[in-house]
């Protein structure tokens, strides 16, 4: 998997399989994702309490509560990039009310239609979900008071693009917040390369200080990382992809893979 094309193909492919699963299945970033174990373990990840929470919208697919750290405001105009079902844009919607207005932007057919389906059941008209890829976003220049977005950039190949694009669609004094992995280290070659493992959130991620460089060469200020929490990965999934002793050369690299929530202003 080694073009832009194929990347695309595999993360669209594993996330429409998720979209049309039942809700009891396991999902992609989710525990049991690819093997019979959990795939990864992230802590204080509960939406249950948050207001506007949906279950049906819920697909355990985040690594983190981007709408608790977005500063999102009443009448704020947010878009959320990587949508999914609808999780993040619903709580988003409860922030924001009816003077507001939410935008769910997925390039995954299948979910843009769960998402809509989700929304006709409780009737919001401030809320839209837009079909689209984030390396070229759907919506007008400087729409966005606040960007959010929850696992989804690590899976987008062209980075500095997509943070470009996220420059271009953000208010003059906008700021986003978005959850997402990363690694302090170097992942074997066999795991950067394996197409479920990048769907499923891993070898797409790039290290810490290159994620926070492409944001402030995109032009962005105030760049902090407002919460980091290890993530676990099970050794029964890496062990689909290396040997034993390979594994073992992994664990004693010291590399480590981190879900952070980063914020930045334009």
């Amino acid at each position: 998997m080694n073009t832009t094309e194929e990347i695309k193909k595999a993360v669209k492919e594993s996330y429409t399989k998720i979209a049309v699963a039942e809700k009891d299945e396991e999902s992609c970033c989710s525990p049991g994702c690819c093997g019979g174990e959990s795939t990864a373990i992230v802590v204080d990840m509960d939406y249950s309490k948050l207001k506007g929470y949906n279950p049906d919208a819920d697909l355990n697919l985040g690594c983190g509560l981007p709408t608790e750290f977005a500063k999102i405001k009443e009448g704020d105009t947010v878009v959320d990039l990587g949508s999914g079902a609808g999780n993040d844009v619903f709580v988003a919607r409860a922030i924001t009310g009816e003077k507001g207005k939410v935008i769910g932007v997925d390039f995954t057919e299948a979910m843009i239609e769960k998402a809509r389906k989700n929304n006709q059941k409780i009737g919001f008209n401030n809320v839209e979900f837009r079909y689209g890829d984030i390396e070229n976003l759907p919506v007008e220049d400087n729409i966005a008071d606040v960007v959010i977005s929850n696992c989804v950039l690590n899976l987008v190949p062209d980075k500095k693009k997509a943070f470009g694009e996220i420059y271009r669609a953000m208010k003059t004094g906008g700021h986003f917040s978005v959850s997402d992995i990363v690694v302090n280290g170097v992942l074997p070659e066999k795991i950067q390369k394996a197409a479920a493992m990048y769907a499923g959130c891993i070898s797409g991620a790039v290290s810490q200080d290159e994620y926070l460089q492409v944001i402030k060469e995109a032009g962005f200020k105030n760049v902090r990382v407002q919460i980091e929490t290890p993530y676990t990965i099970h050794d029964s999934l890496i062990l689909d992809y290396i040997t034993s002793d390979e594994l073992k050369q992994f664990k004693a690299s010291g590399t480590k893979i981190v879900s952070i929530n980063v914020y930045a202003e334009k």
